[in-house]
């Protein structure tokens, strides 16, 4: 593989930091259609992330500049959100790993999910239809930290009716693996 990497703020090449989520405030332009080639764009920076654009244009048939507009404008579109690394949360200290439903006051999603992206090892936050309102997926070092994000922090926030926690046995990431 050549040297020149995504991941490289050296290379002239690489596309720009993804613009900050609809949630974060930035307004993003209206969806274009994807074609053939920006899908198979996307499968392989989802596989590999950090692929140089000379690879990802020789793998989809097109030039440089061509791979690197699409991704640009994939990356201006909000399609690509960012590029990031998949972590071991267990071989990174996180070995706890729980989804905690919450219920809570009706209307007040906007301000829960502000107070739930300041909680420590929160990695998703959902709002879903159902028998709760929320879905929060953390990680934490231990049991004991776990403890403490649910039954002092969660249950702190006065929005926040009632918790359940499922803890993770085992979990497997489903994306793709480069």
């Amino acid at each position: 593989m050549a040297s020149e990497q995504m991941a490289d703020p050296a290379d002239s090449a690489a596309p720009p930091s993804a613009p900050a989520s609809p949630a974060g405030g930035a307004s993003l332009p209206p969806a274009r259609p994807l074609d053939a080639i920006d899908h198979d764009i996307l499968k392989m920076l989802q596989t590999d992330g950090r692929a140089s654009i000379r690879s990802v244009a020789e793998r989809v048939h097109v030039s440089r500049a061509n791979a690197y507009a699409r991704i640009n404008r994939l990356v201006e579109d909000g399609v690509i959100r960012g590029f990031g690394a998949r972590v071991d949360h267990e071989r990174a200290g996180q070995g706890t790993s729980a989804y905690i439903t919450l219920k809570i006051v009706q209307n007040s999603w906007r301000t829960v999910r502000e107070q739930l992206r300041q909680l420590p090892g929160a990695s998703h936050i959902a709002l879903v239809g159902g028998d709760f309102d929320v879905l929060l997926l953390v990680h934490t070092p231990d049991n004991r930290a776990l403890r403490e994000v649910v039954l002092t922090r969660l249950q702190a926030i006065p929005e926040v009716l009632s918790t359940r926690t499922l803890l993770v046995f085992e979990e497997e990431d489903l994306e793709p693996q480069g």
